[in-house]
């Protein structure tokens, strides 16, 4: 596992490349020179809270407003016909 740093210039300019660094091991992002944020895959994240990945149904369980979201979809109108394979 390496450890890679990027600034928050450089960060700014290239996420992507910061992503696929964390890929392969964490990414510390510096603010004038001294390490301010770490960037690490979800899974490295599980690991060290001690935590199973969660699921998006945990997720919006989760949403405190979510109980009183009613939601009902229209019906569609369907008309089907016969072929014509003549």
């Amino acid at each position: 596992m390496s450890v890679h740093t990027f600034s928050s210039r450089d960060f700014t300019r290239d996420v992507g490349a910061a992503k696929r660094a964390a890929a392969k091991g964490p990414v510390f992002i510096t603010d004038r020179g001294r390490p301010a944020f770490a960037l690490l895959r979800i899974e490295d994240y599980y690991q060290l809270a001690g935590q199973q990945e969660v699921s998006l149904l945990d997720v919006m369980d989760a949403i405190p407003s979510g109980a009183s979201v009613e939601f009902e979809a229209p019906r569609l109108q369907v008309k089907f016909r016969a072929a014509d394979l003549a």
